[in-house]
């Protein structure tokens, strides 16, 4: 039997990550999504991916150390990225740097389990500097040089900005980071699976996720919410503005999933930054009109709001540009990219589907005069 889009196909066994779709809930390596995102911190969450487990505190202070340390971009690809048009796009620079990395890497063609382990502690460090460093590229900006003493997600902020974040900056893009860390066999998760089982290099692989990243089906919702919001403007038109929307059989993107058939288990946590990130700033609209919204296409259309839809308002009040949503989706998920292709590797096999062929038969050659 035919699925389209391989709907429900199981196509690999995985320890990494389990999505519940009719429970709505996810699971990474057993914990539950909710008890990590309350408790937990990103590199504690990329340890657990990688390692299967949760880190002791010194092997956490080690992971802390290795990723800060290795945070530095070699000058060959900051020097590359300055020669790129101004009006490329993140997810481009993105994609054509981390491809350019793999030359600079110590570890070269070493493929073996511990040179790819170190591998991904260097993509994840690295990924962050790229996007900061494009955004102020671009805008002829300063690059600041990493702050070692700042967590990933607050050293991002401080790059990308300029400033030190505050606390709950902070701590509101580490939830997020969590979140959006493994999401077992979606669309760029698979491709690196499938580049990774050819035995391509990692950086290959992470290219060939970044590469499907970038469609818009994929991971370009919430920069499609943000705008929506923007275009609104004000809680009191929100309403009239999706009746319309609905009427006009118009998509509104972040509502609805594959999988999920009740809430996305992310939402839930990306609501409650939403909202406490617009009391921090006395301006609660973004959250407000969210809220009317999900409302409306619960009721109207019994669809959830899924983790795009929140995290655009979150991102947004973070002061993050709306083009680099999608890249920030990419500083997450490169821990459980990297993780998925290290385990692909343990116990690889060739990725080779078949097809269900449609086309004619039996035709026979004729000479291209009597065509």
């Amino acid at each position: 039997m035919i699925k389209a889009g391989l709907e429900d196909v199981v196509a690999a066994s995985s320890a990494i990550c389990d999505v519940n779709g009719t429970e709505g809930r996810l699971i990474y390596r057993g914990y539950d999504i909710h008890d990590l995102a309350e408790h937990s911190t990103f590199e504690e969450v990329a340890y657990l991916l990688w390692f299967g487990r949760l880190p002791k505190k010194s092997e956490l202070e080690t992971l802390v150390k290795e990723l800060a340390n290795n945070r530095v971009l070699p000058t060959g690809v900051v020097d590359l990225m300055k020669k790129f048009p101004p009006a490329a796009s993140p997810m481009e620079v993105l994609r054509t740097a981390t491809s350019a990395l793999s030359m600079y890497d110590p570890d070269g063609q070493n493929d073996n389990h511990e040179a790819n382990l170190r591998k991904a502690i260097r993509l994840t460090a690295q990924t962050p500097t790229i996007i900061a460093y494009w955004d102020n590229i671009r805008k002829n900006k300063p690059m600041l040089a990493p702050d070692p003493s700042l967590s990933l997600a607050g050293n991002f902020l401080y790059m990308l900005t300029g400033k030190k974040p505050d606390e709950i900056s902070t701590k509101s893009l580490d939830i997020a980071l969590i979140l959006h860390a493994d999401h077992e066999l979606n669309a760029s998760t698979f491709a690196a699976r499938v580049a990774a089982g050819t035995l391509t290099d990692m950086y290959s692989a992470i290219v060939a996720a970044i590469g499907t990243l970038k469609g818009p089906l994929h991971g370009g919702a919430n920069q499609e919410v943000i705008k929506m919001l923007l275009q609104i403007g004000e809680p009191a038109k929100a309403s009239a503005t999706i009746h319309r929307m609905l009427d006009e059989h118009k998509k509104i993107m972040g509502f609805g999933h594959r999988v999920y058939k009740t809430e996305d288990p992310r939402a839930h946590h990306l609501r409650m930054m939403s909202e406490q990130l617009g009391k921090r700033l006395g301006e609660l609209k973004w959250y407000e009109m969210s809220r009317e919204i999900e409302e409306i296409i619960l009721k109207e259309k019994g669809l959830y709001a899924n983790v795009d839809f929140y995290s655009a308002s979150v991102y947004y009040m973070l002061g993050i540009p709306e083009d680099l949503f999608t890249p920030v989706f990419a500083i997450s998920r490169m821990s459980g990219w990297t993780a998925h292709v290290l385990e692909q590797l343990e116990n690889n096999r060739l990725i080779r589907p078949r097809a269900d062929y449609t086309g004619e038969k039996n035709l026979k050659y004729a000479a291209i005069d009597n065509r």
